[in-house]
């Protein structure tokens, strides 16, 4: 099962969750030969409940994921925190909503939840909790401590840092930080714009239609990152046409 941990629904945090938008996305991921991906969209993403209202009564939910187009997606969310960093939470929808409606008054830039608090909430769902982009200039987990790192499930080795800071200057950090705190790393396209599909995914051992059945393959080893020859031009072409999108929008605002 080819399956990617760190996609968006949206072009960006201020437009309008689009149904025909998030459709051209997931077919994309299908033609990039993904059965399935994590949607860890914003959580303080413009009007949240939209994404999750809208899959609810367009889309069959089976397990914990929805049927769209032959592929599976998981619910998720990504968590800023004081700190600096960014958390994915992939878990059934009832427990995305569970965690997001306790984060109502942590959406403000000067007011992110602490790391400490975030887990501890999140101890209370039954969750994936991922690092994202550890090693990210303006969002890094590296510095937070270890004892806190560690009550995560994995770290997030990012489509968007692996062009930025190259192949191997991306992964000599992230891997040898994920070793020493004893936990996984898994692969995130951290796809806002189609294009960028496919630059880097999981390969599972074995169809997973739950958190439980992801996290036993990734804590037991059965999977493998796969990092495309093309992630380069991937990423590249999807950050250009994302700029292209997002000033024609701002205009049609305007």
């Amino acid at each position: 099962m080819k399956i990617d941990f760190h996609t968006h629904g949206k072009l960006s945090k201020k437009v309008e969750f689009s149904l025909e938008y998030f459709i051209d996305m997931v077919n994309a991921a299908k033609e990039n030969g993904l059965d399935g991906f994590a949607l860890t969209e914003h959580f303080n993403t413009h009007r949240f409940s939209d994404v999750y209202d809208t899959l609810d009564n367009e889309f069959p939910y089976v397990e914990q994921y929805y049927e769209v187009n032959g592929v599976k997606v998981f619910p998720g969310m990504e968590v800023d925190i004081r700190e600096k960093g960014h958390i994915l939470m992939i878990g059934s929808r009832e427990d995305i909503r569970g965690l997001r409606a306790k984060l109502n008054t942590y959406t403000e830039k000067d007011h992110f939840i602490p790391f400490a608090e975030l887990l501890e909430e999140a101890s209370k769902f039954n969750l994936l909790k991922i690092g994202a982009h550890p090693f990210r200039e303006t969002t890094p987990l590296h510095q937070i401590d270890d004892n806190l790192l560690k009550q995560l499930n994995a770290f997030d080795l990012n489509g968007k840092d692996l062009h930025e800071q190259g192949v191997d200057g991306n992964s000599d950090k992230v891997y040898p930080f994920a070793k020493e705190l004893g936990l996984p790393v898994v692969g995130g396209s951290d796809t806002h714009q189609s294009l960028q599909y496919g630059s880097v995914v999981n390969i599972l051992e074995s169809e997973c239609s739950n958190v439980n059945e992801i996290k036993e393959l990734l804590t037991t080893g059965r999977y493998k990152i796969e990092i495309s020859s093309d992630i380069h031009t991937k990423v590249e072409a999807a950050q250009k046409m994302k700029a292209a999108l997002k000033e024609k929008m701002e205009k049609i605002a305007q």
